[in-house]
């Protein structure tokens, strides 16, 4: 029988001046006569981590019932949509997020602890010391085939200098990510930083200044070679690479425009250039990008720090003018319980939107949401109390099937480390060891 499909490798990107735009699964990236549900038996599986600051109110965190008989809490109702995705586990918490014999510094540690479960060393100066982390781990297991093995990023700038907590170096608050014990990575919150690391390197200083004050999209300069490539495909994978290139542009666009505000003097002077004044904008920018990094297998691992321990960061638009940081010291206080369960339920309605963004984006015979392990948590638990445990520990997707969702785990003092080595585990990362993990759990 003769086969008239025309065959792409998985790895074909679309080239122009300083441009390298990777592409979505297409039905073409199929060997010919390959049933697509036949790849999605071994998905391509991707894991993200979100983390909250100043820990939450666990009073209207938990729910009510366990395993598949729950009710959402009132905190986590904005993920109710989603339940037959969603698995919340409790009772989870990160011993070594103490102080064993340090002294006080529990929001150093709390952020320094959460994706590795090793206790950080307490020191002023350069010599900063905590273990490798989830994700890292999870880069350099998957991270080889792609063209970032991870993305790091933050909603909230995190260039805090010199010591930040009780003798702890504020580098152990400035990012969650350790590629080794004593290397920790950066947290990008600028969008058109990562955006030039997922797209192009953009140039020179000038060259970037210079295409600020132009029109033309970063696109522009791959338009003929994605023309002559739609030409050859069918009207599904056409439509699909629109979508994907419209996609992008529209982030571009948003992204130009939040530097142009900048440009005009928009954006408070604090805020650096290229950074959405408003949170909310900031953080949809963000999910935009890390959806289409998935969709085009830019990466497959990334950490978004939504703000950093000690955060000042206040959210007059749902009604909270107070920092966060102050209302998390609640002492009981009703009223400043009420604004803090009111802050943990607007992140976790910013998480469920993005779950939302991967479910409707499609992928092989599914969606990224079921193809992807997504983690939001916190290293503090009661920001009051300073405890590390229980900590807030809510998943989304299926990680190809091996995350059965729909379902509320409850533990008695379990080890948050081992829900960390669990979902190396769903995606592909076999034996993980991190900090006090004593293996996999069922969820």
């Amino acid at each position: 029988m003769f086969i008239s499909k025309k065959h792409l490798s998985r790895r074909t990107i679309l080239r122009g001046m300083g441009v390298s735009l990777a592409l979505p699964l297409l039905d073409s990236m199929l060997p010919a006569q390959t049933p697509l549900a036949k790849t999605a038996a071994v998905p391509v599986r991707r894991l993200g981590f979100f983390y909250i600051s100043n820990g939450h109110n666990i009073d209207k965190w938990v729910p009510v019932g366990e395993g598949r008989e729950f009710q959402f809490s009132p905190t986590l109702k904005p993920v109710e949509p989603l339940r037959d995705s969603i698995t919340v586990v409790t009772g989870l918490g990160h011993p070594n997020g103490y102080s064993l014999g340090d002294g006080a510094g529990d929001h150093a540690r709390g952020s320094a602890v959460w994706l590795n479960g090793v206790h950080p060393k307490r020191t002023e100066g350069e010599d900063v010391r905590a273990g490798i982390t989830a994700d890292q781990v999870a880069a350099q297991a998957i991270g080889s085939e792609t063209a970032l093995p991870s993305l790091e990023l933050a909603l909230e700038a995190t260039a805090l200098l010199g010591v930040c907590d009780a003798g702890y170096s504020c580098t152990y608050m400035n990012t969650l990510v350790w590629r080794t014990p004593t290397m920790p990575l950066p947290m990008e919150v600028n969008p058109r930083v990562t955006f030039e690391r997922m797209f192009g390197d953009g140039g020179s200083p000038a060259a970037r200044t210079k295409r600020l004050k132009q029109d033309a999209s970063i696109l522009d300069s791959i338009t003929a070679e994605a023309n002559r490539l739609q030409g050859n495909l069918g009207a599904r994978d056409r439509n699909r690479i629109s979508e994907y290139l419209d996609t992008v542009r529209e982030i571009e666009r948003r992204i130009q425009l939040a530097e142009k505000q900048s440009e005009e003097g928009i954006t408070p002077p604090e805020a650096p250039p290229g950074l959405p004044e408003s949170y909310d904008e900031r953080a949809k920018l963000t999910f935009d990008m890390l959806t289409v990094a998935f969709q085009a297998d830019i990466t497959r691992v990334f950490t978004l720090m939504m703000a950093h321990e000690v955060s000042e960061r206040a959210y007059p638009q749902i009604g909270v003018p107070e920092s966060n940081h102050g209302i998390s010291h609640h002492q009981n206080d009703p009223v400043k319980l009420e604004k803090y369960a009111k802050v943990n339920q607007y992140h976790v309605g910013l998480f469920g939107s993005f779950l939302e963004r991967l479910r409707s984006t499609s992928d092989g015979d599914g969606n990224l949401l079921d193809h992807s392990a997504m983690l939001f948590g916190s290293g503090l638990g009661d920001g009051n109390a300073h405890n590390h445990g229980p900590l807030a520990a809510l998943v989304g997707g299926h990680a190809g099937g091996n995350l059965r969702g729909g379902q509320h785990v409850k533990f008695a003092d379990g080890l948050y480390s081992n829900l960390l080595v669990t979902l190396l585990d769903s995606v592909g990362v076999k034996d993980a060891k991190l900090g006090d993990s004593t293996g996999p759990i069922a969820i």
